[in-house]
């Protein structure tokens, strides 16, 4: 079993395998959370909000990157066992059960729109523990790079819900509106 080193910190060390298991979690959410992203951007071709989405999927898909860059730089080593996980979920992630026509019409859209802005609201979770264990100390991360991707998580979560809010009527209500 793989043990990973402890982190590189200062006064209050950090339990470096319960934290580098919460980072393997949230990089294994990632990638599934980078498939539901691209196949909501399937879902929104073609409508005003496809460039949102098109921005979204990029911004998603780089906030894993960064998300790995720093498991890294914590000395940490992912878990090959959660890596083929991933995999496996992202491919899932293709189906969408959410929204098996792929529509920007009816409830699958927007149950759709809400399990994407519960994986952004997951993500921001994860940034602002990180950024919380930083400011105790325990972590040699950067905060200036955790308050960014914080911001950039809830700009996402800020585009998400302007969709829902701006589509919701057309889903559910009848008639001219």
């Amino acid at each position: 079993m793989e043990h990973p080193p402890t982190p590189r910190s200062n006064s209050n060390p950090t339990d470096s395998s319960r934290l580098s298991a919460y980072l393997d979690d949230h990089l294994v959410a990632a990638a599934s959370g980078v498939k539901l992203f691209s196949t909501a951007q399937e879902a929104w071709r073609g409508t005003k909000h496809e460039q949102t989405f098109a921005t979204l999927t990029e911004e998603i898909a780089a906030d894993r990157k960064e998300l790995a860059q720093i498991i890294s730089s914590l000395g940490y080593t992912p878990s090959k066992v959660k890596m083929v996980i991933a995999q496996i979920g992202a491919q899932l992630s293709k189906v969408n059960p959410l929204n098996l026509r792929r529509s920007d019409k009816g409830s699958g859209a927007q149950l759709e729109l809400e399990a994407l802005q519960s994986a952004v609201r997951g993500k921001e979770c994860m940034w602002e523990t990180l950024n919380a264990l930083t400011e105790a100390g325990s972590t040699a991360l950067d905060s200036e790079q955790l308050r960014r991707l914080t911001d950039r998580a809830r700009k996402q979560q800020e585009q998400l819900t302007h969709i829902m809010r701006q589509t919701a009527p057309e889903r559910f209500l009848s008639g001219d509106h």
